[in-house]
């Protein structure tokens, strides 16, 4: 029978971990570090043998049990808290030894007594003879202190009388009642071109209809399309002139920086020909006194002084331009205002039409704010349905009662204020912490 030995050599892995040469499949077997491979599969054959399977594979019912009876040595470490409990169980487990008193009478109690006489208190329940025979005279008429009905020498609801007092209190400045303004008498001005009354409620055109025919359509979107192509053409007119604004104050201000420069340059010039070199070549004197260079406070000095003169021609001539564009905004306006004049007087009344057009209003609107713009009211030829289930509601009638008002005159054109002005509040931080006592 052949002996067994036990395996020569080292049994860990190679030791040779710092050999300079990886050249060839057997140095690199030779010099893999396997220790922690070998360590870990040392634990898990611990585990399978200690407790029966790799721990990480268990289940948690396997590994944990929920304890639903406590720690008895917890008693015994602190019996005095055990045995103590809560105030409120303590409060809860106190019973009397004397029984409750039952709600149930019985027969037998009511004749015996603690040999206190019980207190007569008057029930408030009815009414005693006296009050019921005073009652009784008063339902006959035959009662003492009747009222006296004294007949009214002036209507209440009428205008309130002279104060009888007033001569007193001449000294006094009397109250001063609200009057209503003039114009609440007067019939509201319409917002119309021709002057006319526009009603409340405009009956609408054939082109307005969910199922209009196609001339009055046809007529109606070509209408609405030169409005909108109008519009955008004004918008890019006065884009286009915002640039060309732009430009040209760019342009200027350009302008007067290379001429600041160019007189910034000759002024250099002036101040650096102290050697003579400006005078023709010619030798100064050596009894003349050499200009010096100026230091540099003497030069910033003089550079923000020339500051402060450009800033201020600057602000002169935009004022005079602010001046000028407002004369001009008030030429315009006149000359507006007189072109509305006469063409207001052109306008002729015709009988025929008796109501206001809301779409041709006057130019001159009541407040200082603009008249919003109305709701187009129509849809593309690929929206129109055919049925009144497929028609989708569009519109508001909150606002189109609010631009009748306005187009009637009954009250001015507001601005749209959702929320209210806040005030502004300032935030800091307290430097409370840094107030400390060592």
């Amino acid at each position: 029978m052949p002996v067994l030995k036990p395996p020569t050599g080292n049994p860990d892995g190679p030791q040779q971990y710092k050999q300079p040469s990886r050249k060839g499949k057997k140095a690199w077997r030779k010099n893999v570090d396997v220790s922690e491979i070998e360590q870990g599969l040392d634990q898990m054959n611990d585990e399978i043998i200690l407790t029966g399977g790799v721990i990480a594979e268990k289940q948690s019912e396997d590994l944990f049990m929920v304890d639903v009876a406590g720690d008895a040595s917890i008693a015994q470490k602190f019996p005095k808290h055990i045995k103590k409990g809560l105030k409120a169980e303590e409060i809860i487990s106190k019973r009397s030894a004397v029984p409750a008193v039952p709600m149930r009478k019985r027969a037998g109690e009511s004749k015996t007594t603690d040999g206190v006489l019980p207190v007569k208190r008057l029930r408030a329940t009815y009414v005693n003879q006296k009050e019921l025979r005073r009652l009784k005279k008063v339902a006959d008429g035959q009662h003492e202190e009747s009222i006296a009905i004294i007949e009214a020498d002036h209507d209440v609801w009428a205008t309130p009388l002279e104060n009888p007092d007033a001569e007193k209190y001449t000294f006094l400045k009397l109250a001063e009642k609200a009057k209503a303004p003039k114009t609440m008498k007067e019939q509201p001005l319409s917002l119309a071109a021709n002057g006319k009354s526009i009603p409340a409620v405009i009956t609408p055109k054939g082109g307005a209809s969910y199922n209009p025919v196609f001339t009055d359509y046809q007529e109606r979107l070509a209408e609405e399309s030169a409005k909108a192509v109008e519009a955008e053409r004004k918008r890019l007119e006065a884009l286009e002139a915002e640039r060309i604004k732009l430009e040209a104050s760019a342009r200027s201000a350009a302008e007067a920086d290379a001429a600041e420069a160019r007189a910034n340059m000759s002024e250099w010039e002036e101040d650096s020909e102290w050697d003579g070199l400006g005078s023709g070549g010619e030798e100064l004197s050596t009894k003349a006194k050499r200009p010096q260079r100026k230091t540099q406070v003497q030069r910033n000095k003089i550079k923000r002084r020339k500051e402060e003169e450009r800033k201020a021609k600057a602000a002169a001539l935009l004022k005079k331009k602010n001046a000028q564009a407002e004369r001009i905004k008030q030429i315009s306006e006149e000359v507006a205002e007189k072109h509305r004049a006469r063409e207001l007087e052109k306008i002729e009344l015709d009988d025929e039409d008796e109501e206001g057009d809301e779409d041709k209003l006057r130019r001159r609107q009541l407040g200082k704010f603009k008249l919003p713009d109305k709701d187009l009211e129509l849809v593309l030829p690929d929206e129109l349905q055919d049925s009144l289930r497929l028609l989708k509601p569009e519109g508001s009638l909150l606002k189109d009662r609010y631009r009748s008002m306005l187009v009637r005159g009954k009250v001015e054109a507001r601005r749209n204020l959702p929320f209210h002005r806040q005030a502004k509040k300032q935030i800091t931080e307290k430097w409370t912490f840094k107030d400390f006592v060592i």
